[in-house]
């Protein structure tokens, strides 16, 4: 994909990250704390069929990420899917994508730090807002240090988070099938109490606009790439085996969550997966789970500072920031950049202890639909770059091109116009489009500064002498 190109004076990272780390991030960038969390409210409103929700957006999330890997093996780039709209669409998609990436991720490391902060008050008292800023200045530390301190952080936050979805798909299933003490095989669950629709057919589509955000972060893992020693091909197994992961960790374990506990139980709101395994008579689950959840979310905050400070330095070095951002460290970490996106997560944990209801929200509600403006401008590009791209260039390919790819821009619009009808979405699209036209503001400024620039005709040193003769133009001789 020879149109993608890296500027020539972005200052080189360090190439820290090795195979394993990137097969974790690609796993933890699966493996949100919303699976923990929010899937229990969404079997509440879908009933027993929600595992069909998770299973028709993770289609939409493994479309989207092949058509990431098209692009990103045959030009790895720190920048991605910024560099690649840019390449596509004109230099105000890149603009856009990279800053609106960025903004998102800044806001979710400002929620995660609060979130994180929820939970371990229930072992320390302590001041809700002293310990979201002790988790920012840990996860801040770790990304300044190295990139490979931040790929150990988040191989072994990965690995609890596997191991935890891995240890309830195994007793959850002894448990559903009778093999389990005192069990006998048991799917009721999935037909009573008003059947395996109670809600109706339609609201396996309109939970999708809940369960999406819950499956950000695969496309981390085309970030990080950029910074090992084999870009492509850690790309192509990370994008391939994203359709395994979401069929196991998501609908799998959804499934078996639909089976143990009735929807309509009021426990699936509180922590599902504690639910279950209180139903199963499995001791401490409780803080168990709430250890899990905890790693899920410091996971979350270690790969949004990381994630955010990349795009943001790339930007840098594209003319599109400060030049100062792309500043980095004797050890190949962009230490000017984290800071920067550190400040902003910073001052978030700030608005959410001093204004939660009014600044917090509207900054949470102002990301809302950013992740999907960005979905949408990768397919976007997917379908244009991949018209000018030679079959020998592509080492991954998406599937049905351009079939598939027209029809997951039809469904990420539809998303969109969903969140637009929805009573409790419809303030997220509305301030996600303000932060877009913002962002299209700031390029339009930054454009024409560098017109400019460009036009402006060099300032003499000294004005001219008038006795001096006229400059001979040799062009003609």
């Amino acid at each position: 994909m020879a149109q993608v190109t890296d500027a020539p004076e972005t200052p080189e990272l360090q190439k820290g990250l090795r195979p394993r780390h990137l097969r974790m991030i690609a796993i933890g960038g699966v493996i949100g704390a919303g699976l923990f969390v929010g899937s229990g409210a969404v079997i509440n409103d879908v009933g027993p069929a929600a595992f069909l929700t998770y299973a028709v957006t993770g289609v939409l999330i493994v479309l989207v990420m092949r058509m990431l890997g098209e692009m990103a093996t045959a030009h790895p780039s720190t920048g991605s899917f910024a560099d690649y709209a840019r390449a596509a669409l004109g230099n105000w998609a890149g603009f856009s994508v990279g800053w609106l990436y960025w903004y998102f991720w800044v806001i979710v490391v400002g929620f995660e730090a609060v979130a994180g902060a929820e939970i371990l008050r229930r072992w320390v008292d302590v001041p809700l807002w002293a310990l979201a800023l002790g988790l920012m200045v840990l996860m801040t530390v770790t990304n300044l240090f190295s990139v490979r301190s931040y790929g150990e952080f988040e191989y072994w936050f990965a690995g609890v988070k596997v191991v935890a979805i891995c240890a309830m798909l195994a007793l959850g299933a002894c448990f559903v099938l009778g093999l389990w003490p005192g069990r006998d095989l048991d799917f009721s669950n999935l037909t009573d109490q008003g059947g395996f629709l109670p809600n109706g057919t339609g609201v396996i589509f309109s939970a999708i606009v809940v369960v999406i955000f819950s499956m950000v972060g695969a496309e981390i893992a085309t970030v990080a790439a950029a910074e090992s020693d084999d870009p492509a091909r850690a790309i192509a197994k990370a994008t391939n085996s994203v359709v395994v992961r979401i069929s196991i960790f998501y609908v799998g374990s959804v499934f078996l969550l639909a089976v143990i506990l009735p929807w309509d139980s009021t426990r699936l709101g509180e922590s599902p997966y504690v639910s279950a395994f209180d139903v199963m008579g499995i001791p401490g689950a409780a803080d168990l789970m709430n250890a899990v959840v905890l790693t899920a979310v410091l996971s979350c905050l270690n790969s949004g500072l990381y994630t955010a400070s990349r795009m943001v330095f790339v930007l840098a070095a594209r003319g599109e920031a400060p030049q100062r951002l792309t500043r980095i460290s004797g050890r190949g970490v962009p230490v000017a950049a984290i800071l920067v996106s550190t400040v902003v997560g910073f001052l978030c944990v700030v608005a959410a202890y001093v204004s939660p209801d009014t600044v917090f929200l509207f900054l949470l509600n102002s990301s809302g639909a950013v992740i999907l403006f960005v979905y949408l401008f990768i397919c976007l590009s997917q379908l244009i770059l991949r018209r000018r791209t030679p079959d020998d260039e592509l080492p991954v390919k998406m599937w049905g091109y351009p079939v598939l790819t027209g029809l997951v821009i039809v469904a990420i619009v539809v998303v969109l116009a969903s969140m637009g009808v929805g009573a409790d979405t419809r303030s997220q699209l509305l301030l996600s489009l303000l932060s877009f036209a913002a962002v299209l503001g700031a390029h339009t400024v930054v454009a024409w500064r560098r017109r400019r620039r460009a036009g402006a005709p060099p300032a003499p040193t000294e004005p001219p002498d008038p006795t001096d003769p006229a400059p001979v133009d040799h062009s003609l001789r």
